[in-house]
């Protein structure tokens, strides 16, 4: 039997597809093993988001050849689609595939045993089709993340993603629906809702011509994000329906208000935020202010009792003086997030954010990644103490040891970690407890 090994790099969404591959290459006679471990195929799933990404891709790629000199290595993803935009050869790959491709992986495979050197990559800024690609297991044994959506119309300047993933493309809902009625009987109880761009999710059904804000002033159209997830809901077996990323455009009063009648709904949300600042926001492309951002987490707060909202910052964009990054600092406490990811801004080739001017000292930007991530680990403890007295339900995941004594650990719908002694509970289950500060 042959044997394949994968490496996923890069964002939720390439994780879903690495899975989806892996899958593929199962149903093809492939035994899969550690990517340690010598294959003859060998499946890199790339990344692109910054130059380091590139660097990571390739030292991946490398070390994938010298694991096995004779076996085939396959490229795959965002950094294989921006080196063929790009007219740059990758060499020593043996099959490139190019965005919305992974899932002709294993026609490729035969097509390289009678011709060596094969590449599938097509012009992703042209095609509207969504890559049907699906699962029906995951690491996981008991949360499942399932890609919704593809592409990005929004072009932030400092991001490379919508060149390489293309325009916004959704997928049907009811195939959607199919791939979670086969993890709920598969026995999974938790899905996550994940794409390139999920909160333009149907748009494309309507226009892929148009923009967000007139997308959301369309509200309650049939094939917009709301409509799949109350199809979703209506899945027996699933328990959580988790969003993984979503525009703080989207939530409206009608959107929050929905969502908190649906009780699989976890009361989690990561709104992308990326700066507290309107200047920087501005410069960085992003369609929004600071006080709109805050309306809609209040928004949040007002239909969830207690909703974990969390986020991503840049800090040392182009041009960010002390000031604006004070003003960033200053609303992060203000609307005390749970949980932000903190990144130093990362030039990256392509980008119109690569050539501004007034580039932040790569000295600054530790400094001031470092006065976030003690802020952002202060307000994680304020909102891990006010969770102590209340009532909540803990998705018991996996079996730790400790001294001697078994634990199982979980998370509460708002993400929070548990950890209760395994005595009367298994793994897969939910159980119901009052959050204790030990």
């Amino acid at each position: 039997m042959k044997k394949a090994a994968l490496h996923n790099l890069g964002c939720k969404v390439n994780g879903y597809e690495t899975e989806a591959m892996q899958k593929l290459l199962e149903e093809d006679g492939y035994e899969i093993v550690s990517f340690h471990e010598k294959a003859d195929v060998y499946v890199i799933n790339t990344c692109t988001v910054t130059n380091i990404a590139d660097r990571k891709s390739r030292q991946m790629l490398h070390r994938a050849r010298k694991l096995n000199p004779d076996a085939v290595i396959v490229a795959a993803g965002c950094y294989v689609q921006a080196q063929e935009e790009a007219g740059t050869k990758i060499e020593g790959i043996d099959i490139l595939i190019g965005n919305n491709q992974k899932k002709n992986l294993i026609a490729l495979l035969h097509d390289y045993e009678q011709h060596e050197d094969v590449k599938a990559v097509m012009d992703i800024n042209h095609t509207g089709e969504f890559e049907e690609l699906y699962v029906d297991s995951a690491g996981d044994h008991t949360r499942a993340y399932i890609k919704i959506q593809d592409g990005c119309n929004q072009f932030c300047t400092y991001c490379i993603i919508p060149y390489v993933r293309g325009r916004i493309r959704s997928r049907k809902p009811e195939e959607i629906v199919k791939e979670v009625e086969r993890l709920a009987k598969a026995g999974y109880q938790e899905v996550v809702l994940t794409g390139i761009h999920a909160s333009s999710y149907g748009m494309d059904f309507v226009n892929p011509k148009m923009d967000l804000e007139t997308w959301v002033g369309m509200e309650g159209e049939k094939w917009d994000l709301l409509y799949l997830i109350r199809q979703i809901h209506k899945v027996d077996g699933i328990r959580r329906i988790r969003l993984s990323s979503i525009e703080p455009r989207i939530i409206t009063e009608n959107f929050a208000k929905s969502l908190s009648e649906l009780p699989k709904v976890c009361p989690h949300f990561h709104l992308s935020m990326q700066s507290g600042c309107d200047t920087t926001l501005k410069r960085m492309n992003r369609h929004y202010t600071s006080g709109e951002y805050f309306e809609k987490c209040q928004m949040l707060r007002k239909y969830f009792a207690y909703p974990a909202i969390t986020t991503d910052v840049i800090v040392g964009f182009p041009g960010e003086t002390d000031e604006e990054f004070e003003t960033t600092r200053a609303f992060i406490e203000k609307v005390g997030f749970y949980e932000t990811h903190v990144f130093k801004y990362s030039r990256r080739n392509g980008t119109k954010a690569a050539q501004m001017p007034h580039q932040v000292p790569d000295q600054e930007k530790a400094k001031r990644s470092q006065i976030l991530l003690d802020l952002c680990q202060r307000k994680k403890k304020e909102f891990e103490d006010g969770m102590i007295g209340r009532k909540v339900e803990v998705l018991l995941e996996e079996t730790v040891e400790r001294e001697g004594i078994l634990y199982r650990t979980g998370f509460t719908k708002e993400y929070v970690k548990v950890e209760v002694t395994a005595d009367g509970t298994r793994e897969n289950q939910i159980v119901e407890l009052t959050m204790g500060n030990e």
